[in-house]
């Protein structure tokens, strides 16, 4: 049994995340009151084989009067046996903020005495028990919708085999840390291919500027302490059942530096039989 929970910020792809899980073939109920969720799920273990085995529920701030027994739904669903995986989305205030201005449609927490900067914060509240427990965090503020259905749709098939998946990613700090990364790695002290006039136009894919970075004894020693720490201590995470982890290297415009280092280490954990997803954030 396939059981997923998405949840999260108003404004923050919700929608597509359930669109990608339903194209994946899961039942898909959006907006769900939060206390029918063991319900939702004892149907799941009596259906006949094959008929009800993925299915997908969205809980978010609509569902504001059921909100506060999300804890005791969650936890009888524990109690009876039934694994589930949240998915919970979220982005930057300023950026739901604009997609609102842009789609005129009206944040479930606004009322007359209530602005948008302060119904997001109260949305965030609500929402703790939910984010707390989530098995992926999902930072859509640079994220294309096209992007964040690949994104729901791999982790799903990942899901369906045992075992902790990785995903490496690279982005730019002048564009934002993200808010879902496990572990934040700064290559910032490397050299820059982007002083070389010639390798501005190319990226950490591309050969000029991997035979670059090669040269400098410093980038193949930080490849090696990154390394090192996640063959260390990623076995460990995956004692303690967790099934999903996000690192993320950083350099200053996401497309030198870590595109390169995060490119390397994929491979290399690929090839040393990881499961890998790969996301270099500024080149999308």
């Amino acid at each position: 049994m396939n059981f997923f929970i998405v949840s999260g910020l108003s404004g923050s792809g919700k929608t597509i995340a359930l669109q990608a899980l339903e194209d994946l073939g899961f039942y898909c109920i959006d907006n769900l009151p939060a206390a029918l969720l063991p319900n939702l799920a004892e149907q799941m273990q009596l259906a006949r084989p094959g008929t009800l085995q993925k299915a997908a529920v969205g809980i978010d701030a609509r569902n504001r009067a059921f909100l506060a027994d999300v804890p005791q739904n969650l936890e009888r669903l524990r109690t009876l046996g039934i694994p589930y995986r949240i998915i919970y989305l979220e982005a930057e205030e300023s950026i739901l903020v604009r997609r609102f201005q842009q789609t005129r449609r009206p944040h479930p927490m606004l009322d007359d005495t209530t602005s948008l900067p302060e119904a997001i914060l109260l949305e965030k509240q609500l929402l703790e028990p939910l984010s707390f427990a989530a098995a992926l965090r999902v930072d859509t503020t640079h994220t294309t919708p096209h992007a964040l259905r690949a994104h729901i749709r791999d982790y799903a098939r990942g899901e369906e085999t045992p075992g902790l998946t990785l995903l490496v990613e690279s982005f730019g700090y002048k564009h934002g840390t993200p808010l879902d990364a496990d572990f934040v790695f700064d290559v910032r002290c490397l050299p820059n291919p982007y002083w070389q006039e010639e390798l501005r136009r190319h990226t950490g894919l591309d050969q000029p500027v991997i035979h670059f970075l090669e040269q400098y004894e410093e980038v193949g020693a930080l490849y090696d302490d990154i390394r090192a720490f996640l063959e260390n201590w990623l076995p460990r995470f995956a004692r303690e059942d967790r099934t999903y982890m996000t690192v993320a290297l950083g350099c200053t415009g996401g497309q030198h530096r870590s595109v390169y280092l995060a490119n390397r280490l994929a491979n290399e954990l690929k090839a040393n039989g990881m499961k890998i997803q790969l996301r270099h954030r500024e080149l999308t």
